[in-house]
């Protein structure tokens, strides 16, 4: 089964998370962002959500993470938690 390894900032509006998007892109470090911002309780870990297979996340964040390219941030992807940013960093076969 593929498995794959991800970080993500959720927040509550879609504005919030372009605004994050934009400070990643433009040098903010992402860890350190979803730290100060994340409402996940993942935000302690710098949005890390560790390993998981397909159909383990719900279906939006699923149908991202086992298609983006690996380190580049994604989003906003809407789920019924909010918004999130998401960033594949590994995707194993």
């Amino acid at each position: 089964m593929t498995q794959a390894t991800a970080r993500h900032i959720l927040v509550s509006t879609e504005e919030e998370c372009n605004e994050l998007k934009t400070a990643i892109e433009n040098g903010a470090d992402f860890a350190q962002v979803a730290r100060d911002r994340s409402s996940c309780p993942s935000s302690r870990d710098g949005g890390n959500l560790g390993s998981f297979g397909r159909g383990q996340m719900v279906k939006e964040f699923d149908a991202v993470v086992f298609s983006a390219p690996i380190n580049v941030v994604q989003g906003p992807v809407k789920t019924q938690f909010g918004y999130h940013l998401l960033e594949v960093t590994s995707r194993q076969d």
